[in-house]
């Protein structure tokens, strides 16, 4: 009989053994890293100064600081120091900082969708900003992406927009490409619904004021588009 479990790596209490409750402990701590796991990052190669009591990240290689060493494992920072555990090929994870699930294939977190033998993919992303509206329009600071295939824009209007009557969603050249004369109103929605089409330079959205220049509110907008990943060498 092994002293730990077969997938998770759990250390089991052996008969007789004292200090039962640190092997429990243990075990617990492991569940708590692995269940429902969020990384808070899988590419930072090294961790922030002063990380969240539980927070995790995907080690990568190159990783420097308190990450030395344990390339390929989770860290979870628990009671103030970091454990490194293993993790195996097919968990799965929600990525902080990318906003996105990925699938461990055993060397990298890569798209669940990737079909290829070398990470080649395609991936649905919804990307979010909320935007302080001021002038005759406004750009977000976000930008859909080189490549990226976009299936809509959608917008809610969190706080009423003043100064002007109503507004527009799209891109310099096309400003109401994803709806024209859009309400003003708080909770006012719109989900402007395209024809898939691809982007082959980084693009913002633009937000153009109707019957006045904006003097105030909050619109909150969303890409919603699709990424492909070229195969790796």
């Amino acid at each position: 009989m092994t002293d730990q479990s077969a997938n998770l790596a759990l250390p089991y209490i052996a008969a007789a053994q004292a200090q039962k409750h640190v092997t429990h402990n243990e075990a617990i701590r492991r569940l708590d890293a692995f269940v429902q796991l969020v990384l808070e990052s899988a590419t930072a190669t090294a961790p922030p100064a002063t990380p969240a009591e539980g927070a995790r990240w995907f080690v990568p290689a190159g990783a420097t600081g308190a990450f030395a060493g344990h390339a390929g494992t989770i860290a979870a920072f628990e009671q103030g120091a970091f454990d490194f555990l293993p993790v195996a090929q097919g968990f799965l994870a929600f990525i902080r900082d990318e906003g996105r699930l990925a699938l461990f294939d055993g060397a990298a977190f890569v798209s669940p969708f990737a079909a290829g033998a070398h990470r080649a993919a395609i991936m649905g992303q919804v990307m979010e900003e909320d935007v302080t509206l001021a002038g005759a329009f406004v750009e977000t600071a976000l930008a859909i992406p080189d490549r990226a295939i976009v299936l809509a824009v959608s917008t809610r209007t969190l706080t009423a927009v003043t100064g002007a009557t109503s507004y527009d969603c799209g891109i310099s050249g096309e400003v109401a490409k994803f709806g024209g004369s859009l309400g003003a109103a708080a909770g006012s929605t719109n989900v402007g619904a395209i024809g898939p089409t691809a982007f082959y330079a980084a693009t913002p959205v633009r937000l153009t004021a109707n019957g006045g220049s904006f003097s105030g509110g909050t619109v909150r907008v969303a890409l919603h588009l699709l990424l492909c990943a070229a195969p790796e060498a």
